[in-house]
């Protein structure tokens, strides 16, 4: 054992650790760079189209009041009688024409343009603390 005169002093250390954080402006940062193009597009579409033709045809033949004709349809053609009253000792209906009307379909082509965009992206990166380093 030793005495207290011979007994010598250990200091004891700890360390400890202090975190913060701020915020550094570092310069880096991105260009966004969007373009738009345009190109036109020909559309070139079947279409269907209908044409009427109305063709008077003269028939003149009286008919009485209970078989007047009506609307009929013969094939493609629509047969609508047209009639007047005439008067004489009697009346009587006449059956002064009939309107014939045929329908015909035909297809074209109508090739329209039409204008068509899209966009493009490009992303730049860049350090603008070089850029002041080389550009004083």
């Amino acid at each position: 054992m030793t005495s207290p005169e011979e007994q010598g002093t250990v200091p004891v250390v700890r360390e400890e650790l202090a975190v913060g954080k701020r915020t550094v402006e570092t310069g880096e940062g991105i260009r966004v760079t969007k373009t738009v193009s345009e190109r036109q597009q020909v559309v070139d579409e079947l279409l269907a189209k209908e044409d009427v033709a109305v063709e008077r045809v003269s028939v003149n033949r009286v008919v009485d009041a209970a078989n007047i004709p009506g609307i009929r349809q013969e094939g493609s053609t629509i047969i609508v009688p047209v009639l007047e009253e005439i008067l004489v000792v009697e009346k009587r209906t006449f059956v002064k024409e009939e309107l014939r009307i045929t329908s015909t379909r035909r297809e074209v082509r109508e090739p329209e343009k039409f204008v068509l965009r899209s966009e493009e992206v490009s992303v730049e990166r860049f350090d603008e603390r070089l850029d002041r380093q080389s550009n004083p």
